[in-house]
Formats: C-alpha cells, sequence, structure tokens
C-alpha cells in the first residue's frame, strides 16, 4: 500500500459520506451526486487492488497478514456496488444515509488495511 493514496481514499471516503448523509437527512433521494460519490470511493477502491498486486513486485512487501488484508480489501470492494443496488431499488432518503454508512465503513476498513501492510512484526 501506499500511505499517501490511503489517507486520499479515507478523505475521500469520509467526504463522500458527509455528502450523502447532509443529502439523506434534507429528504432528498438518492441523485447522480450521492450514487457518483459512493462510486468514486468504488474506483478508488479498485485502483488500490492494483496497487496492492503490484506494490509487493516493486519492494513494498506487506509485513502484516496478506490474506487478512485482502479479505478486509475484497469485501470493502464489495460495499459500495451493494449499497449503490440498494439505493436504486429503495428510492428514499434512508437510501443516502445507507450510501453513507457503506462509505464510511470502507473509510475504517481502507485504515485498517494500511495497519495490517505495515505493521512490524517482531
Amino acid at each position: 500500500m501506499i500511505e499517501w493514496f490511503t489517507w486520499v481514499q479515507v478523505v475521500v471516503a469520509c467526504v463522500a459520506g458527509i455528502v450523502c448523509l447532509v443529502a439523506g437527512f434534507s429528504g432528498r433521494l438518492p441523485n447522480d451526486i450521492t450514487v457518483g460519490a459512493t462510486a468514486l470511493v468504488l474506483v478508488l477502491l479498485l485502483v488500490q487492488l492494483v496497487v496492492a498486486i503490484v506494490a509487493p513486485f516493486a519492494g513494498n512487501d506487506p509485513t502484516g497478514n496478506v490474506v487478512e488484508f485482502y479479505i478486509y480489501l475484497i469485501s470493502a470492494i464489495l460495499l459500495p456496488p451493494l449499497a449503490v443496488v440498494w439505493a436504486l431499488v429503495d428510492r428514499s432518503r434512508w437510501s443516502n444515509v445507507v450510501l453513507a454508512a457503506a462509505v464510511f465503513a470502507v473509510a475504517v476498513m481502507v485504515y485498517r488495511m494500511l495497519q495490517i501492510w505495515t505493521v512490524q512484526t517482531a
């Protein structure tokens, strides 16, 4: 993992979550902004997947449990599309809150992936 890219992902996910929360609590239905913000989080996760595959070949080996890292990554990749499907099926203001919950969860998971990747073993 690249540390600065991880922080970009966390910030983008938190901003997307705030946008979705504000839209949800103001009574708006899911729209291009909330779904697009969630899609941006997904695109960054897919880039992270590529980085995680290429990084060991560039000398950036994980020091933590690789299986745990990839379970977090695959789970995080699944959250945004599932939340978007929810938002498209249940077109209510609460769908934006679901989108927010999903991207906030992704932010936490990405931070945890950084911890797993960079943990120092004794």
